[in-house]
């Protein structure tokens, strides 16, 4: 008996699973009668497409503020920390899951404090906490 492993080709690695591969969507009919009814004109499509994935910026309402938990996220943003403040949130980790017996991760604690920084700042504006720490206040 031989003790190779058997291994797939390139032709099945590398075999198209889907007829498009562009990450950006197409346009779909619907999307294109409503830019159509919005501007009066039908849409210019130039030949190239869009560098960036454009997204409306949506307001956040109370309901949806809730940060999304543990979920597979779809964008992801690089945070750079101090040594002081990663060992921060690292010791905040294990003291919700010492203390509370919150098992989450980092990750999750982050979001946690976006969504509550997100919410005081749409609730109070200029006397947010947030607003008043970028300040220096």
């Amino acid at each position: 008996m031989s003790r190779r492993v058997s291994l797939p080709g390139a032709e099945e690695l590398f075999r198209t699973t889907s007829a498009t591969l562009s990450a950006v969507p197409a346009p779909s009919e619907e999307r294109e009668a409503e830019i159509k009814s919005a501007t009066g004109s039908a849409p210019v499509r130039s030949e190239k497409p869009a560098p960036v994935r454009t997204t409306a910026r949506r307001r956040v309402s109370r309901s949806a503020s809730a940060p999304s938990g543990r979920e597979r996220h779809e964008e992801k943003i690089t945070v750079y920390l101090s040594p002081e403040e990663l060992f921060d949130l690292e010791q905040a980790r294990l003291s919700l899951r010492g203390d509370m017996g919150l098992a989450v991760d980092r990750g999750r604690i982050v979001r946690e404090a976006v969504a509550v920084i997100v919410a005081d700042l749409e609730a109070k504006g200029e006397s947010s906490i947030l607003a008043r720490r970028l300040r220096g206040q």
